[in-house]
């Protein structure tokens, strides 16, 4: 019987965009992809070598998310956040899913700000275009 109960609080905004960190942004950043993020944090794979986090270490984070508009456009949104370590994850063996707690959440709501301006609907279909 599985027992686990969901935490979050929000959903999250699932999409693989660079991620850089490091314990501070004046140290050489390393480069992760990032699995997913909330106002409160966020997920992301890097290598498994002596520059990954690990659980309980502060780290800066540098990233950008999309911010969608009413008319189905977005804007690519920069952040840096500090945060500690929650978790890290084997991936595979070159690979591990780290996930950090932001110090300060993000004034917006990535995984629901999509929801709400219908991001959301079915795929349209598109008409090919005639050669010409």
């Amino acid at each position: 019987m599985n027992t686990t109960s969901e935490r979050r609080m929000e959903q999250r905004l699932s999409y693989h965009w660079p991620i850089w960190f490091a314990q501070d942004l004046n140290d050489d950043l390393s480069q992760g992809q990032m699995v997913d993020v909330s106002s409160r944090g966020a997920a992301f794979t890097c290598y498994a070598d002596d520059q990954c986090p690990h659980p309980g270490q502060h780290l800066t984070a540098r990233f950008s998310i999309p911010q969608y508009g009413r008319d189905d456009s977005f804007d690519m949104v920069d952040f840096i956040r500090a945060g500690h370590v929650c978790r890290v994850d084997g991936v595979n063996p070159a690979l591990r899913r780290v996930a950090i707690q932001f110090s300060e959440p993000l004034p917006l709501r990535p995984g629901e700000q999509a929801a709400r301006f219908g991001q959301f609907n079915e795929v349209e279909e598109f008409e090919p275009a005639a050669l010409v």
